[in-house]
């Protein structure tokens, strides 16, 4: 794909700030038992291994 192609101006993007006010953050166990979960379905064989695994890492 051509960099020139690409038209940021018409692009439709949430403004940062909005966004920001919805990202939650976890806890430190909150966190862990979220990795946990992930890797956990990374070893299962499904759709969603690879991208648990992916997150996981």
């Amino acid at each position: 794909m051509d960099d020139d192609s690409l038209d940021l101006d018409s692009a439709d993007f949430a403004p940062g700030e909005d966004t920001a006010e919805r990202l939650a953050l976890l806890t430190l166990e909150e966190a862990h038992d979220l990795l946990r979960l992930l890797q956990t379905v990374a070893q299962e064989e499904g759709p969603v291994s690879p991208d648990a695994d992916r997150w996981a890492r």
